[in-house]
């Protein structure tokens, strides 16, 4: 029997298509209409509508005329009582009592255009959105906006939550779909482009539908189909193609969901059987429906045309079907939302209104704001694997508690309604596992299942199989992988230089996970293994030299080597979050304990060491507050790296540099600060590395050149600052870094550049630092000085009388050259000072030649002798042979041993370059001249023995 057609009647009057909405109240008594067309928002009797159906102009009940603009959005709150909610062109959300239509407020403004709306279960939460960047969550016990969620590039214009609220799912309009997470407040899976993009024709937008048991999610398809998503993994679950010409731009499911709707903009309207997949009715309208809304406890469908007319389809299913209000599903959701929806028995929650003894008695009935919260007490699950008993005993106990005071809370009146603030609750969950490298399976799309610093490997679906590729980014370094057909659908991968691992997570009808290793050269012709999993999935895998890990669900470490051999099997202390190889070191994060009150992950990171069968390192993973652990692995040179979620970089391969977390100062010279810290750092580190080597006996003037460049550098960082500090009139901040200069030339520097800024008091505080600094230097080098010689004798008295010269020649000259001369053996010094009987003319020709002696490469300010000065001093010596032979030979030992001593002396650093010295024009005539004179007086003495034979 052909069904009769439905009539629609006029609603709001347009004059163009317009986007036109149209909603059940709860208890399907009365519609709701709205038009972008007409300011006003509509509230029909829907008994009295299906009564007249035959008459026209039926008035509506109430009407409201609050908007400055046409209505784009309406939702109505679940439950008794209930409040409705309309948005505008002129970017307001405004209130209304339901079913009398009172204005009640303002909810919150926008930049733009509102485009959609939607309450949670419990009428709590209601969520915005539209042409703004963001979905504005507004607790609408006080109308504030608790959390804005921003991830879409394009206009929002479907919002949905799921019916167990942890899921809210978004569209816009390029067609992207968001799970947004309601515990954590984040994304949890992103469906890119899967929608059809409506772009220019306001009219018509992107819409989404749960399923009423939460499990499904119905989006409209690319080719004229729905096409339905897994709650919990995105993924597609089945696809409704039917008689649809053109896109789908209006769904929504029967009370049981049994039956979905679909309204097209080929002007159709289908009827779905889901579990057969096929349409079983369908009616063609004169204009294109663009909202659909089934009744909430009956065998209708309300719909809304581009112009404004609106009617309801009565019988939709036939009585020779299941009724769509037969199994309507009894929520109990698994998971901890963030914004609680009540208990299970009873569905609204008593407002705390007062204080007292309920507080004393259990804290979760009255919390210390105006309104109560409603405590946690379902059980939580990580992974679907294991459960938080510890969590699980406290939300029992306080269920308990809950009924133990539940005559107290009835006793004090408090109104029924349900809880809710601006503030999140949040009862963080334990990260879920991941590896690292991969990304979240998109339907259509190419998925990695690992990306390193040698390759990648990629996966794209392809009619009921995956197409698996390796490719390397050097083509020339890893072998050429043919592809691979994929029957197990893979999730995951781990890749290095000898194979490829991959693994899937329990699927099937025995509920198996799988592993799989494929080398990339052998000697033997079937070198591929396999390992399945009953009632274990594996987590998380990694490659190693020689060896394949796997962490399973069941908190197992499993370890093969290549070849399939199962050689050990561990314990890890917690549910795992990733894992990474690298070599011989094996790298395993894991959940330590529950999550802290304010949501952070408290994980724990242990390295093994395969080949040794140790452990290495055992420790606590840093995180940034309240983020979760986003990559994880080793470096191409094995150094452990991670990123977490507040400091993720971008997906583009890029070198990280090194840097400080700077505070932003009043200087706004971040990078020169943080310039300077990484410079003081490094100038630090080598420092520390020289003072090692020289304490235990190595040559350390490799490094020399090294730690002048940094200081230069770090000086010049300094100055760079100085400057800023000067122009930011931060004298006392300018007077520290000047302290803190290193080179004298770069002290100058600084004396300069206040006194051509014209700073006289930062330019006199600067000479005081410069001239307490070279004072500083010059006591410290006459201290060495003085320090050298009294070192070589023991004895003062005779340091003073018999090294008179000496210390003046020391101070004469610079203080490279006195600590460049090697320190000799106390007693033999001593006792060749003590000497009474020795010639002055041999004491003053031993001093001039030991000065001779000493090379001009330790002292590189001294004056160097020509070479005809030092051919005269040799045949000055070669005329003393009248001295004793014995008394000769042991001068030459002396010298022998002072030249000896010289050699095997350790270069010394660099003299501090603050330390003033005289010019050589100075030094050097006062002392040839001194060297002269006592040549001649030495001479004039020996003249007359030098025929005496010896």
């Amino acid at each position: 029997m052909k069904r009769r057609a439905v009539k629609l009647r006029e609603a709001h009057k347009s004059g163009s298509p317009a986007l036109c909405s149209a909603a059940w109240a709860p208890g399907g008594q009365h519609v709701v209409t709205a038009s972008a067309a007409d300011t006003a928002v509509l509230i029909h009797d829907a008994a009295a509508l299906l009564a007249g159906s035959r008459v026209s102009g039926l008035a509506p009940l109430a009407t409201m005329r609050l908007h400055k603009d046409g209505v784009t959005a309406l939702a109505v709150a679940p439950g008794p009582g209930g409040s409705l909610a309309s948005g505008s062109i002129d970017h307001s959300v405004k209130f209304y009592t339901f079913p009398e239509g009172e204005f009640q407020s303002n909810v919150a403004r926008f930049t733009l255009p509102i485009r959609s709306l939607s309450f949670n279960k419990k009428g709590t939460l209601l969520a915005a959105a539209g042409d703004d960047d963001g979905i504005k969550l507004i607790a609408t016990i006080d109308n504030t906006i608790s959390k804005v969620l921003k991830g879409h590039k394009g206009s929002v214009t479907g919002l949905a939550f799921d019916p167990r609220n942890d899921y809210l799912a978004s569209v816009d309009s390029f067609g992207t779909v968001i799970y947004w997470d309601l515990c954590i407040g984040s994304e949890a899976r992103i469906l890119t482009r899967v929608a059809p993009t409506f772009r220019c024709d306001n009219s018509v937008r992107n819409v989404l539908c749960w399923s009423p048991d939460g499990e499904t999610l119905a989006v409209p398809g690319l080719r004229n189909n729905v096409v339905l998503y897994d709650r919990d993994t995105g993924e597609e679950v089945s696809t409704l193609k039917g008689d649809h010409e053109q896109p789908v731009c209006s769904l929504c499911w029967s009370p049981n969901g049994r039956y979905l709707a679909s309204a097209g903009l080929d002007r159709q309207v289908l009827i779905w059987d889901v579990k057969s997949r096929q349409d079983i009715e369908r009616q063609k309208f004169d204009e294109r429906i663009c909202s659909l809304a089934w009744k909430p406890d009956g065998n209708s469908l309300l719909m809304i045309d581009v112009m404004g007319r609106f009617g309801i389809w009565e019988s939709v299913i036939p009585s020779t079907m299941k009724s769509p209000t037969e199994g309507i599903p009894d929520l109990k959701s698994t998971k901890v939302p963030l914004f609680d929806d009540g208990d299970d028995g009873d569905d609204y929650e008593h407002p705390c209104t007062s204080g007292g003894l309920e507080d004393d008695i259990d804290e979760s009935l009255c919390d210390s704001t105006l309104f109560s919260h409603e405590r946690l007490k379902r059980k939580s699950t990580f992974n679907g694997d294991s459960e938080d008993e510890d969590l699980i005993h406290q939300l029992e106990s306080s269920k308990r508690m809950k009924h133990k005071h539940k005559g107290i809370k009835e006793d004090a009146g408090k109104a029924r309604g349900d809880s809710a603030t601006s503030e999140w609750l949040v009862t963080a969950r334990l990260q879920a596992s991941f590896q690292p490298g991969s990304t979240p399976p998109q339907h259509g799309m190419r998925n990695f299942l690992t990306y390193n610093m040698l390759g990648s490997i990629t996966t794209i679906e392809n009619e009921g199989h995956s197409h698996v590729e390796v490719d390397f980014h050097d083509t020339g370094r890893g072998p050429r992988v043919p592809s691979m057909t994929d029957y197990f659908g893979f999730t995951m991968a781990a890749l290095n230089e000898s194979g490829s691992v991959f693994a899937n997570p329990c699927k099937g009808d025995k509920n198996m996970s799988t592993l799989m290793y494929r080398p990339f050269g052998s000697w033997a012709g079937n070198s591929e293994w396999s390992m399945r999993f009953e009632g274990e999935e594996v987590k998380a895998v990694a490659l190693g030299a020689g060896w394949v890990a796997a962490v399973t669900s069941l908190n197992f470490l499993r370890i093969f080597t290549e070849g399939g051999l199962q050689v050990h099997i561990l314990s890890v202390s917690g549910p795992v979050v990733t894992a990474a190889g690298h070599g011989d070191q094996l790298a395993i994060v894991s959940h330590a304990s529950d999550c802290l009150p304010s949501g952070d992950q408290v994980l724990d990171v242990k390295v093994f060491n395969i080949s040794e069968r140790a452990q290495s390192f055992s420790g606590r993973l840093l995180l940034t507050p309240s983020s979760q652990l986003s990559w994880f692995g080793f470096s191409d040179n094995g150094q452990l790296s991670s990123y977490d979620s507040k400091v993720m970089p971008k997906p583009v391969l890029t070198i990280l540099e090194l840097s400080f977390p700077i505070a932003s100062s009043d200087l706004g010279a971040n990078s020169l600060e943080n310039e300077f810290m990484m410079r003081k750092l490094h100038l630090s580190q080598i420092r520390n590395k020289m003072d090692e080597m020289a304490a235990l006996g190595l040559d350390t003037t490799a490094y020399d050149d090294e730690e002048f460049n940094l200081e230069a550098a770090l000086d010049r960082c300094i100055l760079r600052l100085i400057s800023s500090c000067c122009s930011g009139d931060k004298l006392v901040r300018a007077t520290e870094l000047a302290k803190l200069l290193t080179l004298e030339k770069s002290m100058k520097g600084a004396v300069t550049l206040v006194t051509r800024l014209k700073l006289p008091m930062l330019q006199e505080k600067f000479s005081a630092i410069l001239e307490e600094r070279m004072l500083n230097d010059r006591k410290i080098a006459g201290t060495v000085g003085f320090c050298s010689n009294a070192t070589i004798t023991r004895n003062p008295p005779v340091l003073t009388t018999h090294a008179t010269l000496t210390t003046k020649f020391v101070q004469n000259e610079n203080s490279s050259l006195e600590s460049s001369l090697p320190i000799p053996n106390p007693g033999n010094q001593e006792s060749s000072l003590i000497e009474p009987k020795k010639p002055e003319g041999e004491q003053v020709r031993g001093i001039n030649e030991s000065y001779l002696k000493v090379s001009s490469a330790f002292t590189p300010l001294a004056k160097v002798p020509k070479s005809n000065e030092t051919k005269k001093d040799s045949n000055g010596a070669s005329n003393a042979s009248v001295v004793d032979q014995n008394k000769k030979g042991g001068m030459d030992e002396a010298k022998k041993m002072n030249t000896e001593d010289c050699n095997r002396t350790e270069p010394q650093r660099p003299v501090n370059p603050f330390a003033k010295s005289s010019s050589s024009k100075e030094q050097s005539p006062s002392l040839l001249d001194s060297i002269k004179r006592m040549k001649v007086e030495t001479e004039k003495v020996e003249k007359p023995s030098s025929k005496v034979k010896v």
